[in-house]
């Protein structure tokens, strides 16, 4: 028996069952949706930043600059198609109004 690196005829259907069987990506609500996605919005808008300092009785104590840059906003994709894209991934529907008109998008 000559092994060519096809699957075989009686192995499809198995695979194919399998496959049948996977589950279904869990659905939430698409106003909970908005919520969630508005984060990766704002971060392919802008890298988060954050700046610490500790500062004691004895002076100086060390600080940090941290700067996180998304995926999205390297590749530079447009916020509003990743937050649409984020929606109806997570809910199944798209969202209920474009982000620009989202509560939080203009305060950032």
């Amino acid at each position: 028996m000559a092994w060519r690196g096809a699957i075989g005829p009686g192995l499809a259907p198995v695979l194919l069952g399998l496959a049948a069987c996977a589950p279904a990506p869990v659905r939430i609500p698409v106003a909970e949706a908005e919520r969630v996605c508005m984060v990766q919005a704002l971060d392919a808008r802008s890298p988060r930043t954050q700046v610490g300092l500790g500062v004691g009785s004895g002076g100086y104590r060390g600080g940090f600059v941290s700067v996180d840059l998304s995926s999205d906003q390297i590749l530079g994709r447009d916020p509003s198609q990743v937050f649409d894209r984020c929606v109806l991934n997570r809910s199944g529907q798209m969202p209920t109004r474009p982000l620009y008109q989202q509560p939080g998008w203009g305060v950032h």
